[in-house]
């Protein structure tokens, strides 16, 4: 019976987003698929800067974006070999983040808001404190938006997918990801003084 790793972040720092080499992740996959413990704990210092980036996004609360994390690897880790090749390494992914993510969300609807009142009540003084308000404003923001139109904004705004990718990754239409982020910076503009571009 396989047993899951429980790899640890590396300290070193990852590779820039634009370095990333999709042949390496299908290197480092196909070994994994060997149950290479090596390559599997190579892949995920490759990931969890990236995956933390896209769940505080979507979740915020730190346990959940943990536990995510740690699914979507898991799910790396056990199903390895159903990565087929038709994608990048990197959609796949971050197909699978999000949609542990939103299992996450269905379980825990409340989480962004008990997120929220906490953030809120801790009013230390900070020299920073004007950006520091502006970011939470933004990430209140995002944080309302549905989840479907969150995703949209989080792949494109934070992780600089365009919007076939991010159909890929949510399993969806490339209109309906139009349509979606259409509606998304709507609900931002009424939310945000000035354009939702200004704040992104």
């Amino acid at each position: 019976m396989n047993t899951a790793p429980t790899p640890q972040p590396s300290r070193r720092p990852a590779p820039a987003a634009g370095l990333h080499d999709d042949a390496e992740d299908r290197r480092l996959v196909a070994c994994v698929c060997t149950r290479e413990l090596a390559a599997f704990e190579a892949l995920y210092r490759r990931y969890h800067p990236r995956l933390c980036r896209f769940l505080h996004r979507m979740l915020r609360p730190e346990h959940l974006v943990e536990e995510v994390l740690d699914d979507t690897m898991l799910v790396v880790w056990n199903q390895a070999e159903r990565f087929n090749g038709t994608c990048k390494v990197s959609t796949w992914i971050f197909a699978i983040a999000y949609r542990k993510a939103l299992k996450a969300l269905q379980r825990s609807d409340e989480a962004v808001e008990d997120a929220d009142a906490e953030q809120e009540s801790d009013s230390r003084p900070d020299d920073r404190l004007e950006r520091h308000e502006a970011s939470e404003q933004l990430a209140r923001a995002i944080a309302a938006l549905s989840h479907d139109h969150r995703a949209v904004v989080v792949f494109t705004y934070f992780h600089d997918m365009g919007y076939r990718e991010i159909a890929q990754i949510v399993d969806c239409p490339v209109d309906t990801v139009k349509t979606r982020m259409f509606h998304a910076r709507r609900r931002l503009r009424g939310m945000l003084a000035g354009d939702a571009e200004d704040w992104l």
